[in-house]
């Protein structure tokens, strides 16, 4: 069987990140790692994502990004406006998301990505 396609998309200087990554090198499981703040990140590809996680999901109440917007930019959010924010300030996509091949999964929790690496085995 081929090697899975995984991708993760983030910022290196985040904590959750830093747990996956060293999480993944742990169990031998190679990956490209897609910074944000580097590389970009397009509104097509936020918009696929919303598509399917939802843009609920994808945005990140909890980061000092999403806190520093406006109370009206934080009243008219749906997923136009969501995509348009996420695309400006990439730092607001809920870290880590993990793809492989063409399955999508936000966060980081050690038992989550050990079925997922295990049903991929």
């Amino acid at each position: 069987m081929p090697a899975a396609n995984i991708i993760m998309y983030g910022i290196p200087n985040c904590d959750t990140i830093k747990k996956a990554r060293r999480w993944l090198n742990e169990h031998n499981i190679e990956f490209q790692f897609h910074d944000y703040r580097k590389e970009g990140v397009s509104s097509q590809q936020i918009s696929q994502w919303c598509e399917q996680l939802g843009w609920e999901a994808l945005l990140n109440k909890r980061g000092t990004t999403y806190r520093q917007l406006s109370e009206q930019q934080k009243a008219g959010l749906n997923q136009q406006t969501a995509i348009q924010l996420l695309s400006e300030y990439p730092a607001m996509i809920k870290r880590p998301l993990l793809q492989i091949n063409n399955s999508l999964t936000l966060g980081f929790k050690a038992d989550t990505y050990q079925q997922l690496f295990t049903s991929e085995a």
